[in-house]
């Protein structure tokens, strides 16, 4: 399909509003274990699914994509069962495809657009794309596009996250040196450190960091920019830099008894699990102690995976605390499904005010409030208010704090000219990524506070675009 021609629509096509399921293992299982919960689609139902696109004139789809990835056009390969085309198609302007198949929250961008939404029968392209990443993996080969002519031109990428890595495999394309700079062992960022195997397993992050690798991109593990490095030096020896170090720093609520034993910060928890695959232990080096009773606070999807892989550690009872009531759980509701599933207890309309400990220091009880919504904040969600005298205790012996993260300030801190707002992210333009520093541009949970990695990766293309313009 030339993609300089106008589609045609199919005007006489009946709609087809049944959307095609993904196969996943049985709660009852899966909740034991940390295989990719998932299963992915078989060739027979992506064709299936595919063949419900309406293939629209104007794919209004399309404007929901952060990537701006052509929808309609890789869906059309698969129908034609040119799977090959297809991921190819795809790979024009998406890097990390079986990623942001699985993790993307479609349902709020590319999916809530699409023509059939109005009648719920939106297709399912996030899964489609998922299995044209799959099914590339399982060739054992990957095309690889040819790279501009060489500009001799040099970028450093602070951070390998979906920013980082985004910016860094278009501008190799584009012609220029590229490297990554990761402060951990593991390239990734947060899709290795904070996503756990059952939702994004590591063998796929490291497959989609290989292929980065392969475009022409150096990545360097074990380098902390603003340590071994600061940016004034890098800035000696690169033409351009982009920083893409994520939202890492944890928040706490400020309440009595966050330092006893067994509770954690999100952060510290999944890290532990993922990246130094302490859910392997003993058969890891990482020792994790079990928890009988384990409260998550918060209600977004790193809730969601920290509740999840407490269960999978062996909890007999897990809950998710959250404030407001479940409607406005801020995760996806494919995860907050999930949980619920498995056997996650939600109480919600509920406030940690204090955690209790016994003469050793661990964490026995958590206090709590009775919640009641009142007027909407300036989120846009009803405000949680206090019921007075409501006052109540829940046996645990373990609390994951998963209410939100900053960034990390070692490099706002450490190079001079870089404007920081009073949430600690970086001041950058949102079409460009220029922040107030010459020569350097930056992207990401960074620059908009923890958010999804599409978005990331979103900011890491306008980023890649006006860095090549500047160089060019």
């Amino acid at each position: 399909m030339n993609p300089e021609e106008p589609r045609k629509e199919e005007p006489t096509k009946k709609l087809d509003l049944n959307r095609h399921e993904m196969p996943k293992q049985p709660p009852e299982v899966r909740r034991r274990n940390f295989n990719e919960v998932a299963l992915g689609y078989t060739a027979d139902l992506a064709l299936d699914e595919a063949k419900r696109c309406m293939q629209c004139k104007k794919p209004r789809c399309v404007t929901g994509c952060p990537v701006e990835i052509d929808i309609p056009g890789f869906i059309s390969y698969v129908v034609k069962g040119d799977f090959k085309g297809g991921i190819k198609k795809l790979k024009e302007k998406n890097c990390l495809p079986a990623v942001s198949g699985r993790v993307c929250p479609q349902e709020a961008q590319c999916e809530s657009k699409c023509i059939l939404k109005n009648k719920n029968g939106e297709i399912a392209i996030g899964r489609i794309e998922r299995f044209l990443a799959d099914w590339e993996a399982g060739q054992g080969e990957v095309d690889i596009p040819p790279r501009a002519k060489p500009t001799h031109k040099k970028v450093a990428v602070v951070g390998s996250g979906p920013a980082g890595i985004t910016v860094a495999g278009d501008l190799v394309l584009l012609g220029h040196e590229v490297t990554i700079f990761e402060a951990l062992h593991k390239a990734g960022g947060v899709l290795t450190y904070g996503i756990p195997e059952f939702r994004l397993p590591k063998s796929v992050v490291a497959r989609e960091v290989d292929y980065v690798r392969r475009l022409g991109v150096n990545v360097v593990t074990d380098f902390v920019v603003g340590r071994t490095r600061s940016v004034e030096e890098l800035l000696e020896e690169y033409d351009a830099l982009f920083i893409g170090t994520g939202a890492g720093l944890p928040w706490f609520m400020n309440i009595a008894g966050e330092n006893l034993n067994g509770v954690y910060s999100a952060n510290e928890y999944l890290t532990r699990m993922n990246l130094m695959h302490g859910y392997l232990f003993p058969g890891s080096a990482t020792p994790i102690k079990k928890h009988a009773r384990v409260a998550v606070v918060g209600g977004g999807n790193v809730a969601m995976d920290s509740a999840r892989t407490a269960l999978r550690m062996g909890a007999d009872e897990v809950y998710i605390v959250y404030r407001r009531s479940h409607a406005e759980l801020p995760a996806r509701l494919e995860e907050s499904e999930n949980a619920e599933e498995e056997g996650v207890v939600f109480k919600v309309l509920t406030l940690p005010t204090r955690y209790l400990g016994d003469e050793n220091g661990w964490v026995r009880e958590m206090e709590c409030l009775r919640m009641e919504l009142g007027e909407p904040d300036a989120s846009g969600r009803r405000a949680p208010v206090e019921v007075k005298g409501s006052d109540f205790r829940v046996p645990v012996d373990a609390v994951v704090c998963a209410i939100g993260n900053s960034p990390n300030p070692l490099i706002p801190s450490t190079v001079s000219g870089l404007e920081v707002t009073k949430r600690g992210t970086l001041v950058a333009d949102p079409e460009t990524g220029k922040t107030t520093r010459d020569r350097i541009w930056a992207g990401g949970d960074i620059v908009t506070g923890a958010a999804t990695v599409i978005l990331a990766m979103g900011a890491g293309r306008k980023a890649a675009r006006a860095i090549h313009a500047f160089l060019s």
